[in-house]
């Protein structure tokens, strides 16, 4: 956990913002404005109390009109200032502001929970399993577990096991020997060899291919590799973090994962629930955002009305924090005032481009009666509109479709890519 201290005055004036803290993760300290502090610290203090501040801390002041942010800038602490309608986005805001790059944005007190026991499991060396819906966080918390753990000075290097091309997987996993297949020119040491010594992130680890999970069992297992081509393995130091969108449990009992490698994975098995179920969560990560997608210094920060708050509140955020994301950019793109006003928020209407496809192939083979329609067509076809239904019924959010027509996201990624083929066709 992050230290932050905060005056007494602060206190005194908000005293609701030592709790968001404390459920954002970090340790308060109530410390005298005046007191010395040690090397590096970070403080809250009132503005009028800037006389001890340095260019670290961050100020606030209770206002009538506006909020505002002022970035810290020559040598100036970051400056906040908000009225009572924006005190819950203004608590989020400073502790985005304070928080450290490597550490999630967490404001759920269920979720301080969860980020405290990450933290415990990151100082061991043993294999940790995330499993959540697509866009919860799982990359995010692959890194915290890196940067927290005594590996933090070696690579992390992160793998999207659904984006590797299927032939080359093993050479691009394990390396291979110069000749050891057509195009091998050079030899390569593999993305294990790449992560020697510090933390190799499989994500979406369920849709290796069997063949393949043999031989990263054997790699767990033993510490070593074998390269395509090599004729004696390599020795490894790494550690394994695997996160998945489906429950690995029941990719093992359909028989499309090795139950062996799954308990060979699931050592700390870490679950992050849906961003609805974390409702703390919402604001913290919007302030997050929306300091990341905005030059503050250089035009303004755009806040959020506490109406729009509620609202993002209320969604029930099918894509997690990408789609939060999504969202928000829009409305700094599209809203009409000073301010990101609930209307500018189009979460019901979101655009999603994967929806939105022609039906004219299957115009096309109704519209030409001289070609026989064949019976292969007509079940292509049919998948394809069973991909649209699945896509319309989850708000085109891939993982839910995927599981809900029995398929992978990467054997959907592929019937989509035809899609947009046929229909540019």
């Amino acid at each position: 956990m992050s230290s932050l201290d905060v005056s007494r005055g602060v206190c005194a004036l908000v005293p609701g913002l030592q709790h968001w803290l404390e459920n954002a993760l970090y340790t308060v300290r109530i410390v005298d404005a005046q007191s010395p502090r040690e090397r590096d610290s970070r403080r809250v203090l009132l503005a009028t109390e800037i006389g001890h501040a340095t260019h670290r801390d961050i100020l606030i002041n209770l206002v009538d009109g506006k909020p505002s942010l002022v970035p810290a800038a020559n040598g100036l602490p970051a400056r906040v200032a908000f009225g009572l309608e924006d005190m819950g986005f203004a608590f989020a805001l400073i502790a985005e502001l304070a928080r450290p790059a490597s550490v999630p944005a967490v404001g759920d007190a269920a979720s301080a929970r969860l980020m405290t026991l990450a933290g415990r499991v990151a100082r061991s060396d043993a294999t940790v399993l995330i499993q959540g819906d697509t866009g919860t966080g799982k990359e995010g918390m692959a890194r915290f577990l890196h940067t927290q753990s005594g590996r933090v000075t070696h690579d992390f290097i992160a793998v999207n096991c659904a984006a590797l091309p299927e032939t080359m997987m093993e050479a691009m996993l394990f390396g291979h020997k110069k000749g050891s297949f057509t195009g091998a020119s050079n030899a390569s040491d593999g993305l294990f060899l790449a992560a020697d010594g510090g933390t190799l992130f499989l994500d979406e680890i369920a849709e290796l291919p069997l063949a393949l999970q043999a031989k990263l069992l054997r790699a767990l297992q033993e510490g070593e590799v074998l390269p395509v081509g090599a004729t004696h393995p390599v020795p490894v130091n790494v550690r394994i973090v695997a996160a998945c969108n489906r429950n690995l449990a029941d990719e093992v009992a359909a028989g499309r994962f090795r139950e062996d490698l799954y308990w060979r994975l699931n050592v700390m098995a870490l679950e992050l629930r849906p961003l609805a179920e974390r409702p703390g969560d919402i604001a913290a990560i919007a302030a997050a955002m929306l300091l990341r997608h905005q030059d503050a210094g250089k035009d303004g920060f755009v806040w959020p009305t506490a109406a729009a708050l509620d609202k993002l509140a209320a969604h029930r955020w099918q894509g997690n924090a990408r789609e939060l994301g999504n969202v928000l950019q829009r409305a700094l793109v599209l809203r009409d005032g000073e301010r990101i006003e609930a209307d500018d928020l189009h979460v019901a209407g979101a655009p999603q481009p994967l929806r939105i496809v022609s039906a004219a192939p299957v115009a096309a083979v109704a519209a030409v009666p001289a070609e026989p329609i064949r019976l292969r067509d007509v079940a292509h076809h049919s998948k394809l509109e069973a991909i649209r239904t699945a896509l319309r019924e989850t708000d085109g959010h891939r993982a839910a479709a995927a599981r809900k027509l029995g398929i992978s996201e990467r054997t959907l990624r592929y019937r989509l890519a035809e899609m947009r083929e046929l229909a540019a066709a």
